[in-house]
């Protein structure tokens, strides 16, 4: 994304005229989400400037800030660890997480799918959507009985929106550098993912030419 992330980082470049990651407030605030976690480190001083308190949507934002507090960015995993005190506060709330640099409008972060996965006994419910042709071999597949499958035939890709349990994660340190795969990989091995397709439109805004697409 260089030279444009040079100066702004990805979840604020424009999308249609406004930060990709506004998008995602606005549908969390119209779904009832009250409070949000978000996860900073490439010049991460610019997310407070630019959102501020989330109070324009009716949320309240907190600011997770890896680069500040361990030099950069701890990837997923690492950086739900750090967050979970704001993600969690007593320590056993399911909690969404979504990608600041995907695009997935009309996403409805359903109160109702969280209710059925915090009365399940998954540890996480991944969406998935159609492989792009920068991702041809997708992700993960979906088992006829609703759960991610690693290896089968037919697979899709992450959409990187998902529900997900603190418990995932507090085996992880606070400061650790993480990916998430590895613990996704773990879960579904046990059958502990759910996961089911996501119909609407998506795009993951890696490259200039995808953001121009958008934008056109």
């Amino acid at each position: 994304m260089r030279p444009l992330t040079d100066a702004t980082p990805k979840p604020l470049l424009l999308v249609r005229g406004k930060p990709l990651i506004e998008w995602h407030l606005a549908a969390l605030a119209a779904a009832g989400v009250r409070e949000v976690a978000i996860n900073t480190a490439w010049l991460e001083d610019q997310f407070p400037a630019a959102l501020g308190d989330g109070s324009r949507w009716g949320l309240r934002l907190h600011y997770s800030m890896e680069g500040r507090d361990h030099g950069g960015a701890l990837e997923t995993a690492g950086g739900i660890a750090k967050a979970l005190p704001l993600l969690a506060p007593q320590g056993n709330e399911p909690f969404w997480v979504v990608s600041g640099d995907v695009f997935l409008p009309g996403f409805p972060f359903d109160a109702a799918d969280a209710a059925a996965f915090a009365a399940s006994a998954l540890s996480a419910q991944l969406w998935l959507v159609p492989n792009a042709p920068h991702h041809p071999r997708g992700d993960f597949g979906i088992s006829p009985e609703g759960l991610a499958v690693a290896d089968a035939p037919e697979r899709h890709t992450w959409a990187s929106v998902g529900l997900f349990r603190p418990a995932m994660f507090t085996d992880i340190p606070p400061g650790t550098r993480l990916a998430l795969r590895p613990k996704l990989d773990a879960a579904i091995a046990d059958g502990r993912v759910g996961a089911r397709l996501w119909p609407g439109p998506w795009t993951d805004v890696g490259t200039i030419e995808r953001l121009d697409a958008l934008n056109r």
